[in-house]
């Protein structure tokens, strides 16, 4: 299957404009043969946005998502991407993925949140997510959440051949695009796809870096400091001869590590 992963700047509050964007690059996408798009974390609204998220938030069927899956008929490419969710009293920063033939297949609600800001702002889900589109097996994290080891093992031994990660990845924090996102392909032996936001909204400055890493944990694209819309072929015979070169999944010894954590309990936050 082929993947497209688009880097974008921020949206800062313009749904329709990142609406008009989305389309472009989903047909941008079609066009070259890709099945699926993915975009970045809160990309309808831009995620520097603070409390107008309140207002700004819409429901899982809401019309920006109405929106959304026209993009996706219209294009006929699968289409993941970021947006705050409503529900009720709560609001979630969530990841919708829409089929064109289906609609929407998967809905994620971003469960590790990142700071005080996002926890003022976010109630966190409480589940991970599976989905798969054109045959293909994916999870879907979102931002921080792939900076838990835990998260993305969970989805590798759940079946998971993708980790596709909308993400808002600030400065300075590099070393997460360069170096955690390709671990975590490589000790799962699973592919990543790393879709950022880049430039700046208000006071905050984006990383880019976005990328696709192979389960041997090197990149097959990546993106530098602009936008850019960046795909890869993604072969499932690549998993399997990285997890019969680096055994990690079928070595694990479970059963040691709960003992240990029954043992000493886990680490105090305070």
């Amino acid at each position: 299957m082929k993947l497209a992963v688009c880097q974008e700047q921020g949206s800062a509050g313009d749904a329709a404009g990142a609406l008009a964007r989305m389309r472009r690059q989903a047909l941008a996408a079609a066009e070259a043969a890709a099945a699926l798009v993915i975009f970045p974390e809160m990309f309808l609204t831009g995620y520097n946005i603070g409390e107008a998220v309140f207002s700004l938030a819409e429901p899982a069927d809401g019309p920006s998502a109405a929106a959304v899956e026209k993009i996706a008929r219209d294009s006929g490419v699968s289409i993941l991407y970021g947006y705050p969710e409503r529900s009720g009293h709560r609001i979630f920063n969530s990841a919708r993925l829409v089929h064109p033939g289906r609609g929407a297949i998967a809905n994620y609600r971003k469960t590790h949140l990142y700071g005080r800001e996002e926890k003022k702002l976010f109630a966190p889900g409480d589940g991970l997510v599976m989905a798969e589109v054109e045959g293909l097996k994916l999870g879907i994290l979102i931002c921080y959440d792939v900076e838990f080891p835990e998260a993305v093992r969970t989805l590798a031994l759940a079946g998971a051949e993708l980790i596709a990660v909308p993400t808002a990845l600030i400065q300075p924090f590099d070393i997460v695009a360069r170096t955690l996102v390709p671990a975590r392909a490589f000790e799962n032996q699973v592919y990543v796809a790393y879709a950022g936001l880049c430039g700046r909204e208000g006071n905050l400055g984006y990383c880019g870096l976005s990328c696709i890493v192979g389960p041997d944990g090197l990149d097959i694209a990546r993106a530098g400091a602009v936008p850019t819309l960046l795909f890869a072929e993604i072969d499932s015979s690549a998993i399997q001869e990285g997890r019969e070169a680096n055994p990690y999944l079928a070595d694990r010894r479970s059963e040691i590590y709960a003992a240990l954590v029954k043992a000493v309990g886990p680490p105090s936050s305070k």
